[in-house]
């Protein structure tokens, strides 16, 4: 299967986005495509073998619209692209002052008459009506020109049988134009055959003010509908401003400048204080404090040093380093962000779907609802100007503009503010789907602890703790085990002098030995010391003390002497007993699953407040554990950070992964965090809980609107209480409510997660 994104024009609604969506999806070949109405795009996946682009975009050209294979930019880093939305705005503010200047002529011309206000003499009068309908005319027609777009695309699309918005407005103010212009031609019937009794009734049907004021008005909704839609693609824009356009690269030993697409895999390159790394590497010389708030949201810097990662894109706050290139152009973290955040906001949530579905139908059936309500009202004996009045205003205040923009604004704008958060989401469906979610598993190693155990215990028994230390890190300098590494690098944290190990050995499952100083020592847990005939009874409280609390004991003897203890753990995150609790607080269970035998799991439920521990799970129990809670009825989010943890995340309805995990743990997930931080996991399901609030906010809207406003226009009410919508306020309120959706979806900008 070959995916593709394709550029897509001419649409305006949810109705051409699902009308494109429906044809295509139904070609023979084609698995999916999902149309994004805010980027004009679409993502379509098929089989080369069956069809091929060319026949995709031919069938999208014969439904009206333009379509062609978006072109990829030619950089390898990904750089700021051409701003569609600003562009998009600067257009519309074109035709917006262009439209008010012609519309505001004609408005005032034609309300002037009927209201008194100051007017030139030759358009005032019986003997001047042509003159000025002519001159009304004159006005309207720039406005034509001006808005052609909705013409252009309106009636192309209605001939094709998939009428959008467009359809609408074009229908409603080209009726206008040709009443109005049917007037002219009666009033030059009435004055070249002398019948000026027909000319009131000509007078009072010229409707150039509602055609031109029509677009006028739809034309300022269309603006402030760009002006907000440039907004909500802002966190992609500011990741993309990330990237360094230049790096200072060092090759046979000369330093030099070169545009960023230039550096290649091992090159060395120099950060100097204030500048931004330009690629992911690792620093090989030096040390800085970098700022990683723009990707992480952490607001200190951190300390970086010899051997550790750093991210394209991140500001080098104070200190000089030299980096070695390890991932550039789209391998770069920054790259694969910018990715995953475009393609979270160009899919589409099931909720969309729905909204999409409708509006295919609407359309259809309001042109069908503005013929019968003018055809009833001509039928009980009311003039074509009233009817008209009625399919007109019937017609502009049905355009499903906010129904097609209430949920692509929020998702984008959701998605966005996630990013802004450090919180990666990968797709609108994870993004719905999450305030769902009832059960949450978290991953013990690397998600609840730091994945790294250190020194927690340190228990001397005839010898200080420094020199207990110092002894302990000499045996253990040479071993492998993850538990030595940890006392040898809390040693060198302390500068310990660490005595010199010889003739070592490795007992399996029991520990090491060694001579220090010409004296036999080892180094182990108690089945050593038994073996060795060591007396332990001087700590065999505090062993059973560190065991319930999930520590390991780690004993250590010179000579035939035990010279006292040091305990190792994997330390709890400080934020994980917070972030538990807050999940809990949000009404959820939380669940911990880990390979750890039951002591441990149990010591570290305590501490942490989990609902539950399973423990002594095995890689593909996770799963498992995954599935059942879902044969249940739950709807389950699984955190994790390793590689053991994809299957469960890939089967969870929400897979989060932990940042700092692996790329396998991080493709099976749903959303991703950055900061490796789980209160971030109460903030995506928070995020997700607005983002859908907002959402419903704004189908109730775009549903009430019309239900409403069709009644009012269709003139249901006007012969009991002598309600009825003019064209002009129907195309004002029709602004209004897309311009009220978009700006509700902005809110979540300003969420406090």
């Amino acid at each position: 299967m070959k995916k593709q994104l394709l550029d897509i024009t001419g649409m305006s609604c949810s109705a051409c986005s699902s009308r494109i969506e429906k044809v295509v999806n139904r070609m023979q070949g084609v698995e999916q495509m999902s149309v994004n109405l805010l980027k004009n795009n679409a993502h379509v996946t098929f089989d080369e073998s069956v069809v091929d682009e060319k026949e995709i975009i031919t069938s999208i050209e014969k439904l009206g619209f333009g379509a062609s294979v978006h072109a990829a930019g030619a950089a390898a880093t990904p750089v700021p692209q051409q701003d569609t939305a600003a562009q998009e705005m600067a257009e519309m503010k074109q035709r917006l002052i262009g439209s008010l200047i012609f519309a505001g002529l004609v408005f005032y011309q034609h309300m002037g008459r009927m209201w008194g206000w100051p007017l030139p003499s030759f358009i005032l009068g019986q003997e001047n009506e042509l003159i000025n309908a002519l001159l009304q005319m004159l006005w309207c027609i720039p406005v034509l020109f001006i808005d052609r777009k909705y013409f252009i695309h309106g009636v192309r699309n209605l001939l094709s049988g998939a009428p959008n918005m467009d359809s609408l407005i074009a229908v409603g103010s080209g009726a206008s134009f040709i009443y109005g212009l049917y007037s002219v031609f009666g009033m030059a019937y009435a004055f070249g055959h002398n019948r000026l009794d027909l000319l009131p009734g000509f007078a009072d049907a010229l409707y150039f003010e509602a055609s031109a004021v029509i677009l006028a008005l739809v034309t300022v909704g269309k603006f402030m509908e760009a002006r907000a839609k440039s907004h909500t693609s802002d966190a992609i824009k500011a990741l993309m401003n990330l990237t360094p356009k230049t790096a200072l690269v060092e090759r046979h030993g000369l330093q030099g400048e070169i545009p960023v697409e230039e550096v290649v895999t091992g090159d060395v390159l120099i950060v100097k204080s204030g500048a931004s790394v330009p690629v992911d590497g690792k620093i090989i010389e030096g040390s800085a404090a970098l700022d990683e708030s723009a990707l992480t949201g952490e607001s200190l810097p951190v300390d970086k040093t010899i051997g550790d990662k750093v991210i394209g894109g991140i500001v080098n706050r104070s200190g000089y380093f030299k980096m070695e290139a390890t991932a550039i152009g789209a391998d770069t973290a920054l790259a694969k962000i910018i990715a995953l955040v475009d393609e979270a906001t160009s899919s589409k949530a099931p909720i969309a779907k729905l909204a999409d579905k409708v509006s295919s139908y609407f359309v259809p059936a309001v042109i069908g609802i503005a013929v019968l309500a003018a055809a009833i009202w001509l039928a009980l004996g009311a003039s074509w100007h009233f009817a008209l009045t009625i399919a007109i205003s019937v017609l502009v205040i049905s355009c499903p503009c906010a129904l097609g923009l209430a949920t692509p604004t929020a998702i984008m704008v959701g998605t966005g503010r996630g990013a802004k958060s450090g919180i990666l989401i990968k797709s609108a469906t994870a993004l719905e789907t999450a305030h769902k979610v009832d059960t949450v598993i978290l991953d013990k190693t690397g998600t609840i602890t730091a994945g790294k155990p250190v020194v927690t215990d340190i228990l001397p028994v005839k010898v200080t703790e420094n020199e207990l230390l110092a002894f302990a890190a000499g045996l253990e300098k040479l071993s492998e085990h993850p538990l030595g590494e940890a006392i040898v690098a809390a040693a060198e944290a302390k500068q310990l002098a660490l005595p010199e190990a010889v003739n070592y050995k490795q007992i399996p499952g029991q520990g090491v030995t060694a001579e220090i100083a010409g004296a036999e020592c080892a180094a182990g847990n108690l089945k050593l010391l038994q073996a060795l005939n060591v007396e332990t009874s001087a700590l065999t409280e505090h062993h059973e003390k560190l065991a319930s609390q999930g520590k390991t004991p780690l004993y250590f003897v010179r000579a035939g002497e035990l010279l006292g203890c040091i305990a190792v753990a994997d330390t709890i995150k400080p934020t994980s007993r917070e972030a538990i609790g807050r999940l809990q607080a949000m009404g959820m269970r939380v669940l911990m699953v880990t390979g750890d035998n039951r002591a441990t799991a149990e010591a570290i439920r305590t501490q942490v407040g989990v609902d539950e521990a399973i423990a002594q799970v095995l890689p593909q129990d996770k799963e498992a554990v995954v599935r059942k809670l879902q044969q249940e009825g739950h709807i389950v989010a699984m955190v994790g950070d390793g590689i053991n943890d994809a299957p469960a995340l890939a089967r969870a309805d929400v897979g989060i992964a932990i940042g700092a995990g692996t790329d396998i743990a991080i493709e099976a997930a749903d959303m991703v965090l950055i900061k490796s931080d789980l209160l971030d996991v109460a903030k995506a399901i928070c995020l997700s809980r607005s983002v859908m609030t907002n959402i419903k906010e704004n189908l109730f809207w775009a549903f009430i609107y019309n239900a409403v406003g069709i009644p009012f226009a269709a003139g249901v009410f006007y012969t009991a209480f002598g309600w009825l919508l003019n064209p002009l306020i129907a195309a004002a309120a029709m602004s209004c409510s897309s311009v009220s959706v978009v700006t509700n979806a902005l809110r979540l900008r300003f969420i406090k997660l």
